[in-house]
């Protein structure tokens, strides 16, 4: 997940709302897992994986779920975890956590710090950490599995718990669904989930309807040309020149070929070329990040980074045997989540009836990626929501605000969640929600 929302500095000091006896029930029970669900994430902060690597974590979800009679499931689309509980007629909710860590080395300073040290698929070497809090989310999806089968009287449906793998690289959910997971477990009418935030308050929750996360797209633009000597450059096709020629006019893709009222993001993040002062090499690499909502502009951009590259290179007077070739990485694509705005804007009325109208919070979408939306995106007859939960501490909070000081950010190895905050107020308000949509009638 990246690039969370940054407009948060006009919410006011948290102060709890209201809550309904039932409210005040569930938030008790909350509160009587907490130390047990700490010892559980303090273990996953500590011993975290990387994508596809997700062995231990997708165990200690299994288990869990096993103690509580679920039924299980593991290595789905990989190292995947379902959990199905069935309890009578009704709905089928989906309840969905990612369990993998990212490649950076903690520098928190926390006596749990992550330690872990692998080497990628790769060849690097590196520090892991939970930067960008999955280890908050595995751990309440524990507590919503603990809160749901300790109060099986109070609901009928059949619930659906996922542990999905690589979330990090566009390919968790995809992979789960190719490996059949709509046929062989039953397929939710709802679909839930949540994820931290580091620019907010702890406990505060934010919803967007609608368009909430981007579509993420990583291009590869090979650019050939006609290597020589640095002193003789009549003698090349100078393919720096050229890819920088690319670099500066893609950036009119965004600037006059797509309305203002769109949100597109074309960043180019990496140049490789040459390897010497005298010399000029043949060929430049780049690397791009692309981010839309809908599909139209996505496709626009796209076919607009190879027209652009083209016709570079043409003017360029770059032969037809040497044109640029653009790669979009379709394995790891992220399509954009989409929240159910009906479906939204009702569980976020519910959730303000528990929480109160200060810690339920409207945030505008964001251009980050997130792969939950691939669990209802080819079928409308899911209604899906993914909601934020702030985890700054608010003293931190209130002095960056007052200092003009940046906080960490998501994926920043100083990004530490006040983790109790974060997990008590996901466990209560992703299992106040599935209730209300299992009641019984």
């Amino acid at each position: 997940m990246r690039n969370l929302w940054t407009g948060a500095a006009a919410l006011a000091l948290i102060v709890p709302g209201a809550a309904s006896a039932a409210a005040q029930q569930l938030g008790g029970e909350v509160q009587k897992q907490m130390p047990s669900l700490m010892k559980i994430y303090d273990d996953l902060h500590a011993n975290p994986e990387l994508s596809f690597m997700e062995v231990r974590s997708a165990g200690i979800l299994a288990a869990e779920a096993r103690k509580l009679g679920f039924e299980v499931t593991e290595k789905i689309g990989g190292t995947g975890v379902v959990a199905v509980m069935k309890n009578g007629p009704g709905p089928v909710v989906l309840v969905r956590a990612d369990m993998d860590g990212l490649p950076v080395t903690e520098q928190t300073g926390l006596p749990g710090a992550s330690k872990v040290r692998v080497t990628t698929s790769e060849g690097v070497e590196t520090g892991v950490m939970h930067a960008c809090g999955h280890d908050t989310h595995m751990t309440a999806w524990v507590g919503v599995a603990r809160l749901m089968a300790a109060n099986k009287a109070n609901w009928s449906g059949t619930l659906v718990m996922i542990g999905q793998p690589a979330e990090e690289r566009g390919a968790g959910a995809r992979m789960m669904l190719e490996d059949g997971l709509y046929a062989r477990f039953p397929k939710p009418q709802y679909a839930l989930a949540f994820h931290d935030a580091a620019q907010f308050p702890a406990g505060v929750i934010g919803y967007t309807p609608g368009y909430a996360l981007a579509n993420v797209d990583s291009v590869d633009i090979l650019v050939k040309g006609v290597g020589g000597h640095g002193a003789y450059p009549q003698t090349t096709k100078d393919p720096i020149v050229l890819a920088s020629r690319i670099v500066s006019t893609l950036q009119t893709l965004v600037s006059r070929e797509i309305s203002p009222l769109d949100s597109a993001v074309v960043t180019v993040g990496s140049f490789h070329a040459g390897a010497k002062h005298n010399i000029i090499s043949d060929e430049a690499k780049l690397q791009l990040t692309v981010r839309s909502y809908t599909d139209e502009v996505r496709n626009h951009l796209l076919d607009g980074i190879a027209r652009v590259a083209k016709g570079e290179a043409i003017a360029a007077g770059i032969p037809e045997d040497k044109m640029p070739v653009v790669s979009v990485q379709r394995d790891e694509f992220t399509p954009s989540t989409f929240n159910t705005p009906d479906f939204t804007e009702e569980m976020a009325a519910y959730l303000k009836t528990s929480f109160g109208e200060k810690r339920v919070v409207q945030v505008p979408p964001v251009m980050g990626g997130e792969d939950f939306g691939r669990f209802a995106r080819d079928d409308k007859d899911i209604k899906s929501l993914i909601i934020w939960v702030g985890g700054v501490p608010q003293a931190e909070y209130d002095a960056a605000k007052k200092e003009g000081r940046t906080l960490p950010s998501l994926h920043s190895p100083f990004w530490a969640p006040e983790a109790d905050k974060v997990i008590a107020t996901a466990t209560e308000a992703l299992t106040a929600m599935t209730m209300k949509l299992m009641a019984k009638k």
